[in-house]
């Protein structure tokens, strides 16, 4: 425990790299309406002496966006980032980061050239020792407190337009779980209770698959960063077909409290987590954003969820025809999109005819309902980390469709996508800035693969890789085990040579006894004969 508490303290001051930089949270920076950071590298904004970026004005789209959304200028969401800022870090080449001290994904090295791509791996192809690991650097991100990151705890107007900042501290970990309550929040229109529903910047339209994807990226990103382990990847759970929820042990995501079913097991340590931003309801009717406070424990109830909603985990068969659909979104490209590929795969297709407000939750969808806690609320789900190893699966069957149909760029929307969601929107609420065209590519592109679309013999050699690691870790024990028999056995070979030698010339040796000394009494024939009166030939079968 005491490691993992002095390491936790040392590695607290590991930057992030993402929206709300605290050197960009504060009054001057607000009331400027600039984000350009120095870059300790060379004490210029941006890295700008080095070549790594410079500081520029944003630029936003003005195509039109679809009728959900009837308001302007009432969201800080609008048209991110420039309510907040206008002036931001434009990095060049391989550089990537709100300062631009970053490398773009799949790139690492001071100099950010060297070109390497990861491996997203099935969680139950994780060795023991990998698996540990994957909790400790969970736990580790919900205890450290991020560096150079704030959240927001009120809107732009409550901070009186720049001059009153209004940001709180959160630990890495939970940086991630604001972040996606913010994007998915509803839009507070003035006052108590006064909000639209029908908004949201990552969901129910084009940009859930692009943005989520993003997301896990930057994710993986911050968790190489905090640990120093370059090396490490965000695994997914294949949930096609589970009758259960398969990773809800303790030794993985923690098991069910035998006190309390909607609790975890106290022998989980994500038992001991704290949720935040989960009360949207509480947050709606007072007209205010989520304060980043604990509001109690994880909770989690897989499989005691509402019927009428979810009847099981996804089919395989249902995948498979997700992924057949050809067309990324149609119509108003919302959750009502007949035969979309995203809106099936979201969960609001129906995953066996295509068509768009199925009764019932599907594919993505309907794992977060099936979880019935934390993961259940759409602005709280992060909170469980199951979250990433859900949307690492669903990312990875994105990845699929990618491969099979190969769309133009042109498939992705324009314009008249829900607000948030048209191609060259900057996706809420990341700075660096992210376009949610730019992540409608293979993620090949972006420096990683899924070991489900190897080749076979990659594939085997994959899910091999656990039990070869552990043959690695106890094969001295065997070698030593090996030795000890070879030397026992040479030793009662001696043993046996020097009695035969001692007793040569005995009686007692040549008259046959010493063969029966061990042998058992013989209770029936080994052949059987006519007398018997078994007829039939026996064979296995007929003896079982």
């Amino acid at each position: 425990m005491w490691p993992l508490i002095i390491v936790s303290f040392i590695l607290c001051f590991v930057p992030c790299h993402q929206q709300f930089p605290r050197l960009c949270a504060t009054r001057e920076a607000l009331l400027t309406k600039e984000c350009c950071p120095i870059w300790e590298g060379d004490g210029t904004s941006c890295g700008a002496n080095s070549g790594r970026g410079f500081c520029q004005d944003v630029e936003v789209p003005d195509l039109p966006d679809g009728p959900q959304y009837p308001f302007s200028g009432l969201d800080d969401r609008e048209k991110w980032p420039m309510v907040f800022y206008n002036r931001t870090c434009q990095c060049a080449g391989n550089y990537m980061g709100f300062n631009c001290a970053d490398c773009k994904f799949g790139y690492f090295g001071v100099n950010c050239n060297e070109r390497r791509e990861s491996l997203r791996r099935n969680i139950f192809h994780l060795s023991r020792a990998e698996r540990i690991r994957l909790v400790s650097y969970l736990n580790l991100a919900k205890q450290t407190v991020s560096r150079d990151y704030v959240v927001a705890t009120g809107t732009y107007q409550e901070m009186q337009n720049g001059s009153n900042p209004m940001f709180v501290d959160a630990s890495v970990y939970d940086v991630f779980v604001w972040i996606h309550y913010y994007v998915s929040r509803n839009a507070l229109l003035g006052g108590p209770g006064n909000v639209w529903a029908d908004v949201d910047f990552a969901h129910w339209a084009p940009a859930f698959l692009p943005w989520h994807r993003v997301y896990l990226l930057h994710w993986e990103h911050e968790i190489r960063k905090l640990t120093r382990d370059s090396s490490f990847t965000i695994p997914y759970w294949d949930w096609r077909d589970a009758q259960s929820c398969d990773v809800c042990t303790d030794e993985l995501m923690g098991d069910r409290s035998p006190q309390d079913p909607s609790l975890l097991s106290p022998g989980s340590v994500f038992s001991s987590w704290r949720v935040l931003c989960s009360q949207a309801e509480n947050y709606n009717d007072r007209g205010v954003l989520c304060d980043a406070r604990g509001e109690g424990p994880l909770q989690r109830n897989p499989g005691n969820h509402n019927r009428n909603l979810v009847e099981r985990l996804p089919t395989s068969a249902e995948v498979e025809f997700t992924i057949s659909l050809t067309n990324y979104d149609t119509g108003a490209m919302d959750r009502s999109a007949n035969m979309s590929f995203r809106n099936t795969l979201e969960g609001f297709g129906d995953p066996q005819t295509g068509l768009g407000n199925s009764s019932r939750m599907g594919m993505h969808a309907a794992l977060h309902i099936f979880m019935n806690g934390s993961m259940s609320s759409v602005q709280g789900s992060a909170n469980d980390p199951i979250f990433l190893l859900h949307h690492a699966f669903v990312d990875n069957i994105y990845e699929q469709w990618l491969r099979r149909h190969r769309p133009s760029p042109s498939q992705y929307p324009d314009s008249n996508a829900p607000i948030g969601h048209n191609s060259e929107y900057h996706m809420v609420p990341f700075l660096p800035l992210h376009r949610n065209r730019d992540y409608f590519i293979s993620s090949k592109d972006l420096g990683y693969e899924y070991s489900t679309l190897l080749d076979a013999n990659q594939r085997l050699a994959e899910s091999m890789h656990p039990y070869l690691e552990e043959l690695q870790s106890v094969w001295p024990w065997l070698l030593l085990a090996g030795l000890c028999g070879g030397i026992v056995t040479v030793a009662i070979a001696a043993v046996v040579i020097t009695a035969k030698r001692r007793y040569r010339g005995s009686p007692w040796l040549h008259n046959g006894r010493w063969k029966n000394l061990f042998a058992l009494p013989e209770r029936q024939p080994l052949i059987l004969s006519c007398d018997t009166g078994e007829t039939k030939p026996r064979n296995y079968q007929t003896t079982m």
